[in-house]
């Protein structure tokens, strides 16, 4: 199986000032950190893409555009599923003094969960008040698959992915833990950010060396690499796909490193006003997003 080619390298999703219309497009700056840049309200230009984001023959034009908002690098409707991976960093199961899982640990998340760069993180009420239920924040690898993979190998399954993003896991401690499954306490609206850009496969041959870390407030948290993961993502495609079709449009979190606010003493959890940032090397960048606590402030809701 040949690996997925796209004329994009780093794919964005945006509203654009010239048109007031939601676009894709890829960075006129092949170096510019375009969550940070739009966070500072600096200027991103971008040409134009034309097509979908999971058609790898999307045209890339000469085209240029003002981003004016950033979105998630897919649409709603273009989200299969995302399915994620529990304890998946060596470092981070020693913190939690959990013992290394033998097989990918695996939760679901609804695609209404998911939100894109900048948006609110809403803190439900049904997680309140926060000092129970500990809201957190996890740093995390995210994958989007490009054409389907069913009972693929490992070492093929690099050729499914069409590109990574950066997503952040907020996780609600009280509820996750005071039941067996984790798929309610990581399911609740609007708590899944991803973006800002979704960097082609090929931009990144090797996903097992990324830098990636989460600031809250402007202080780092989680400094980690990729390389600690106990799955890799090529195990973990190759799990995930046995005798299920991945389909294009799926999306995989891929576990968070050490630093996680819930095992620090005292615990750190995310509150009303918070400012979380995370970022990914290799051109993903950093995704920010506030918090806010439901009832106590207007929300943000950009997909």
């Amino acid at each position: 199986m040949s690996p997925i080619r796209t004329q994009w390298t780093r794919l964005i999703r945006f509203v654009a000032a010239e048109t007031s219309q939601i676009h894709l497009g890829q960075p006129v700056d092949p170096t510019l950190d375009v969550g940070l840049a739009v966070r500072q309200h600096r200027t991103v230009k971008a040409f134009e893409l034309v097509g979908s984001a999971l058609d790898p023959a999307a045209q890339l034009s000469s085209n240029v555009l003002t981003v004016k908002s950033l979105l998630a690098p897919l649409a709603g409707e273009q989200i299969k599923i995302v399915r994620c991976l529990g304890l998946n960093y060596a470092d981070h199961a020693a913190e939690a003094n959990l013992a290394k899982p033998n097989a990918p640990v695996l939760f679901y998340k609804p695609a209404t969960s998911v939100i894109g760069p900048g948006a609110t993180v809403t803190i439900p009420k049904t997680a309140q008040p926060i000092e129970k239920h500990i809201p957190d924040y996890e740093v995390e690898l995210t994958v989007v698959i490009g054409k389907p993979a069913k009972d693929v190998s490992e070492a093929d399954a690099l050729d499914y992915v069409l590109g990574y993003t950066a997503g952040n896991d907020v996780s609600f401690r009280f509820h996750q833990m005071n039941v067996s499954q984790w798929g309610f306490s990581k399911s609740f609206d609007n708590t899944t950010p991803i973006g800002p850009c979704l960097v082609s496969a090929s931009a990144i041959p090797e996903p097992q060396t990324l830098p990636l870390k989460t600031f809250v407030n402007g202080k780092m948290l989680q400094d980690g690499t990729t390389a600690d993961q106990i799955f890799t993502v090529k195990k973990t495609i190759a799990f995930l796909s046995q005798g299920t079709t991945l389909e294009p449009g799926s999306i995989i979190m891929t576990g968070t490193p050490k630093g996680v606010g819930f095992v620090k003493n005292p615990p750190v959890y995310l509150k009303d006003g918070d400012d979380m940032q995370v970022w990914i090397g290799a051109g993903i960048g950093t995704l920010a997003n506030p918090v806010s606590e439901e009832g106590k402030a207007p929300l943000i809701a950009r997909l």
